[in-house]
């Protein structure tokens, strides 16, 4: 009974402990309330947009998490003979989908980040010296623009011609590109449609600096912490080596089965875990929030 009571316990740190992770969940409680629900759903949508997954459902990515919860931990249960160092394991590749999918939200939003100064220059060139439209110069630049790009223009281009109206054109466009270069270069296009005005190209040019000179300062960053970053993935790779190597000394598997082994590799499993995310944390550049989304 103690086992099975230490077992429930465990399992639902392990989801505490994921959920804060990955979604921002707090309190103890078994969800953040039916009132938010489906607040955190839209938020859920939105993460998975600005990954490329806008055609992912967020159903589809927590089966994809459960998965790999339940394979990881039979993986863990085999190697250590416990539940409660397997349950940490298979909540720790849990995260997996999570982080993935962050790591490509953040190429994504960096490749569309620096195409943004090279596409509102063509815009400022075409609303200026050749005479197009603001709308007309938008979607001739975006539907030219990265090939991860084209599919939020195109639709944005459908409600346009559907509806002519580009607010809420740009609304589409800003929801599904989940950018914050892309909201400040779409209301100022906006305000410059609705209101006119001949220093269009003036308020273009100043952004374009503005984003330049941001894209500069992540770069250089991230050059300083590539070394670092490397040396980030023995923090896994050391440990599991040496596990795995273990099994061969003494009297290998046996001895994670005994009541001291599995504290002892419940304890070594969370120090690893702990020092992978403390180290992400540290390094992770801060996201530009979204004003105008």
């Amino acid at each position: 009974m103690t086992r099975l009571l230490l077992a429930v316990a465990g399992a639902y740190g392990v989801f505490l402990l994921y959920t804060a992770v990955a979604f921002g969940w707090r309190g103890a409680g078994v969800s953040p309330g039916l009132g938010r629900r489906s607040r955190r759903r839209a938020d859920v949508q939105q993460w998975l947009a600005q990954a490329g997954l806008d055609g992912v459902r967020p159903s589809q990515f927590f089966a994809a998490v459960v998965l790999i919860f339940v394979v990881a931990t039979a993986l863990g249960y085999a190697l250590l003979g416990g539940a409660l160092p397997a349950l940490a394991i298979g909540g720790f590749a849990a995260t997996y989908p999570a982080v993935s999918y962050r790591a490509r939200r953040r190429r994504r939003r960096q490749a569309t980040a620096e195409a943004w100064p090279r596409m509102i220059e063509e815009m400022a060139l075409l609303t200026g010296s050749l005479g197009r439209s603001v709308p007309q110069a938008l979607f001739e630049v975006g539907l030219r623009g990265p090939q991860e790009m084209r599919p939020a223009f195109a639709a944005a281009h459908r409600e346009w011609l559907l509806t002519t109206d580009f607010e809420r054109t740009v609304e589409v466009l800003k929801a599904r590109l989940a950018d914050a270069t892309a909201d400040a270069a779409c209301e100022t296009l906006l305000v410059a449609h609705e209101i006119g005005g001949t220093d269009l190209e003036k308020r273009l040019a100043a952004l374009v600096d503005d984003r330049a000179a941001d894209i500069q300062g992540r770069k250089d960053a991230q050059a300083q912490q590539a070394g670092v970053r490397f040396a980030r993935r023995f923090v896994l790779i050391v440990p599991v080596g040496m596990a795995l190597a273990g099994l061969s000394i003494g009297d290998g598997r046996a001895a994670f089965r005994s009541p001291a082994g599995q504290m002892a590799a419940l304890l070594a499993v969370s120090v690893v875990i702990g020092c992978w995310l403390w180290s992400g944390r540290i390094m992770r550049l801060p996201d530009e929030e979204r004003v105008f989304g």
